[in-house]
């Protein structure tokens, strides 16, 4: 529907963060041809539970252009969004051009 991007607000422990958070939004980000803005909680919220963080900003190529330092303390990333570019990446890979509208329903 033209989306530039897409943001994820999540919460990540330390374990599935370190192991899937990077591949899983890089992932987002090549398939939706998009920017993707991700936010996530960090740091120890009780005896029990810790979260990964690594907020970040990745490109429609899959690209991790910002990301917030691994420390506890608030961070922000900040990276450059080039329309332009993510406009170059779909017409070089149209990946939307071969969806079948009769098997998919059109939003």
């Amino acid at each position: 529907m033209g989306a530039e991007g897409i943001s994820f607000p999540s919460v990540f422990t330390e374990k599935t963060g370190a192991a899937h958070w990077d591949v899983l939004l890089r992932a987002r980000a090549i398939e939706t041809q998009t920017y993707v803005y991700a936010a996530a909680q960090i740091g120890s919220h009780n005896s029990k539970r810790s979260s990964y963080g690594n907020s970040m900003i990745v490109d429609p190529w899959g690209n991790v252009i910002a990301r917030c330092s691994s420390s506890s303390e608030p961070s922000v990333a900040i990276g450059e969004i080039d329309l332009n570019y993510l406009e170059t990446i779909r017409q070089q890979l149209p990946v939307y051009n071969n969806k079948r509208f009769d098997i998919f329903q059109k939003f």
